[in-house]
């Protein structure tokens, strides 16, 4: 069942999004989410507390946030039956993919050089990064882009549809709520470096598989792309993707990168602060553009094609069994 309700909710996504008027009225799952993790940040990391009591607040309060999250998926998924059931877990699964929206998102930014110049771009990129959007030219919006484009296939689409196969709703939910906390508290900063850490770390168990397969699946789509090399984006992989900060980002930005013929990441600044990394796709092209966040947006909706097919696969193979 609930690689039906992975497929059925990937279509459903792809098709409508999360419809602005529905979050107007009862806001998103991860704002629901957002708000947990925000009166747990709020009530339980004082500053008073010492590192250790900090980081085991924070892993306490991970794991009751976790279970409301799985609860609720398991609850939704066991009240329901028959294909109305369906359709309404279908309905919940979608709003824990992000096809549509990163590619609208991702699409504004190029779609922004093209029409308003670097202060459009670097308005849209700001919208979907953390970095200095004042310090980019034109290639660092573009690459900036590029990047979260990579980066968000892994964490906003093939991570919440590789857990909700492999575990319904509740899977799916899980996941969401770990991913979450890591955006809001995860970070190595004074308030959230002891609080965060449970977070942090979770974050990146969980996204293990899914970073890796995100790699193949640029990788399998770039053999599909006319102006596009599997060869570089496997040569990237092998020996870029361990070089990257993140245990999981380096995959899908360096198959990214190898696949369009860019060099990716590399130093950034956030918040002030320059932030050295390696550069995925050493020796391709840092002067990207908005030709190149179109051609990655191309490389993104194969892959998905792919994924989509990779469930449609095994949801024919579970109705055999």
């Amino acid at each position: 069942m609930s690689i039906l309700i992975t497929l059925s909710s990937m279509l459903v996504e792809l098709a409508i999004g999360y419809p602005q008027r529905l979050f107007r009225l009862i806001g998103h799952p991860v704002t629901w989410i957002g708000r947990l993790i925000a009166l747990a940040d709020a009530r339980c990391n004082v500053e008073t507390l010492s590192p250790g009591a900090r980081r085991l607040n924070g892993a306490l309060s991970l794991a009751v946030i976790l279970m409301l999250a799985g609860l609720a998926g398991w609850l939704i998924q066991t009240a329901l039956s028959g294909w109305a059931g369906l359709l309404v877990a279908a309905l919940a699964g979608s709003s824990l993919i992000a096809q549509r929206s990163l590619a609208t998102h991702v699409k504004a930014v190029a779609d922004g050089l093209d029409v308003g110049g670097l202060p459009e771009g670097r308005r849209a990129v700001s919208q979907i990064v953390g970095r200095d959007p004042e310090s980019l030219d034109e290639a660092g919006v573009s690459r900036a882009a590029i990047e979260s484009l990579a980066e968000n296939c892994s964490d906003g689409v093939v991570a919440p549809v590789f857990w909700l196969a492999v575990g319904g709703l509740a899977g799916g939910a899980l996941y969401k709520a770990a991913n979450t906390g890591d955006s809001m508290i995860g970070h190595k900063t004074a308030r959230h470096l002891h609080f965060g850490w449970a977070a942090a770390r979770f974050d990146d168990l969980i996204n293990l598989p899914a970073s890796r397969l995100t790699a193949f699946l640029f990788i399998a789509a770039a053999f599909f792309m006319r102006d596009a090399s599997a060869g570089a984006a496997w040569r990237a992989v092998r020996h870029d993707a361990r070089h990257h900060r993140s245990p999981n980002a380096g995959w899908p930005e360096a198959a990214m990168a190898g696949a369009l013929g860019l060099a990716l990441a590399g130093p950034r600044r956030y918040g002030g602060e320059v932030v050295d990394d390696a550069v995925m796709g050493d020796g391709g092209r840092r002067a990207a553009n908005a030709h190149d966040i179109r051609r990655a947006l191309t490389l993104y909706r194969i892959a998905d094609g792919l994924l989509i097919g990779l469930v449609a696969v095994a949801a024919g193979l579970w109705q055999l069994v």
